[in-house]
């Protein structure tokens, strides 16, 4: 069965920067991460001390409660350091390489008891994530529904998976109807060739967040109190059949290096949590001005450091761009520059068309200020919600409110686009996940 959702509101960024050519594999790197705040919902544990060897698949963290849910290692290696912060928080578990990326897993996977504990063991069970909460989903959860998304419509995204990867989907489908006795979806772009005998097929039209899995749910069966949607990407869905059908998984990611202070983006094939410094050492950038050096788009993405960061989950895409913290532009905010994007039109840069890449920097370009009830929110967010209501509510910290107006239906990354026209420069992304946050452990 095929659905056909035609997304109008939403924005494609024109950032300039994309990706092209084959994928160039990267055999040099040696160091690899594993972050565990981009597992949320749990406490991680470390189960591996500085200098044990490791293989790829092994146990690097456990969740603390209950020991089931693992986050392992994606290269086979040795445990060369573990960072910590304050209160001896675990920062990331980092691994010197010295093997491959694929990982033999004896299992077999006959039924939902024997499916969940496989995917527990192997690591994928992390790299799912539950609505309500956007969290990682419990141990015990029951899914009402299982929604997989086969493509990514952020700036400068790249392919969600890859030809090596692809003949596995079906199989992958399979396991996952085993786990929900509700539909499995599929969404994909209207010129994708993707099809399933499993999954419900979502086609998706129109801008960004088409790609987002909030707009997919909403636009088919929205999720209430007590329901629970585990949602994952097609990638992840593919190596759930490899480890299926051959009992192997597999840790490769191929990441699109863009963004427009990098000279030659093109993608790299590597292992997940690929140290930053050694995936951008062979690209040379455009300026030597100060960059910001993004695991992710510029929507959603995490700001790393390029000495010490790791490519973060669940991204399979790096952005490179210029702080903007030394322009010097001629009268400012009032310049009539070609070159400067506005939404609004504030700009002359529409004459030439919103479509043709602009080379955006990190600047927010105003002061931050009250929130303002100008309904431009709306235009870009494709939900049956008020946003600006339930950002007030959040903020607020009204429950009764927040369940009134929605909260259960989104996450943080609905808002990004919504964050990127605003007027009054909030942070939107980080109050909806600090009253996801909230919520949760009220209701615990």
């Amino acid at each position: 069965m095929e659905r056909v959702i035609k997304i109008k509101k939403g924005l494609d960024i024109p950032l300039d920067g994309a990706a092209v050519g084959a994928s160039v594999s990267d055999t040099q790197t040696s160091l690899y991460g594993i972050v565990p705040d981009d597992y949320p919902g749990y406490i991680w544990k470390a189960r591996v001390k500085p200098g044990d060897k490791v293989k790829a698949g092994d146990k690097l963290m456990s969740d603390k409660e209950t020991d089931s849910v693992w986050l392992v290692s994606p290269v086979d290696g040795e445990v060369a350091e573990i960072r910590r912060g304050a209160r001896r928080h675990i920062e990331a578990i980092v691994v010197k390489r010295e093997g491959g990326f694929v990982a033999d897993k004896e299992t077999t996977l006959t039924d939902a008891v024997s499916i969940r504990t496989a995917l527990k063991e192997s690591g994928l069970w992390a790299m799912m994530r539950q609505r309500p909460f956007d969290i990682v989903p419990a141990p015990d959860s029951e899914p009402r529904d299982i929604y997989v998304t086969a493509f990514d419509s952020a700036p400068l995204a790249g392919p969600v998976i890859t030809p090596r990867l692809s003949k596995w989907l079906e199989k992958g489908l399979e396991i996952l109807k085993h786990l929900t006795s509700g539909n499995v979806y599929l969404a994909v772009r209207s010129d994708s060739r993707i099809r399933s005998n499993v999954a419900e097929i979502l086609t998706m039209e129109g801008p960004h967040p088409a790609g987002n899995v909030g707009v997919q749910i909403a636009n088919t069966n929205p999720v209430n109190k007590g329901e629970t949607v585990w949602t994952l990407d097609a990638a992840t869905v593919c190596r759930i059949g490899l480890l299926a059908s051959e009992g192997k998984c597999d840790y490769t990611v191929e990441v699109a290096v863009t963004g427009p202070a990098i000279r030659n983006p093109h993608f790299v094939e590597c292992g997940m949590g690929i140290s930053m410094e050694g995936l951008l050492r062979p690209f040379e950038p455009i300026t030597g001005n100060h960059l910001r050096y993004i695991s992710g788009n510029v929507l959603t993405g995490k700001r790393v450091n390029l000495k010490e960061g790791f490519l973060r989950w669940p991204y399979r895409q790096v952005t490179v761009i210029e702080e903007g913290d030394t322009a010097d532009e001629f009268m400012g905010w009032a310049s009539m520059n070609p070159k400067k994007y506005s939404v609004k039109r504030s700009f002359p840069a529409f004459l030439r068309g919103l479509s043709s890449p602009f080379p955006f920097d990190a600047r927010i370009k105003g002061g931050r200020r009250a929130m303002i009830l100008s309904g431009e929110y709306d235009k870009v967010f494709p939900f049956d919600i008020y946003p600006e209501y339930l950002l007030k509510a959040i903020i607020a910290g009204d429950i009764d409110r927040m369940e009134q107006l929605g909260i259960y239906e989104v996450a943080p990354e609905d808002f990004a686009l919504p964050e990127f026209v605003d007027t009054s420069k909030m942070e939107l992304q980080k109050i909806v996940r600090e009253g996801l946050d909230s919520l949760r452990k009220e209701l615990s």
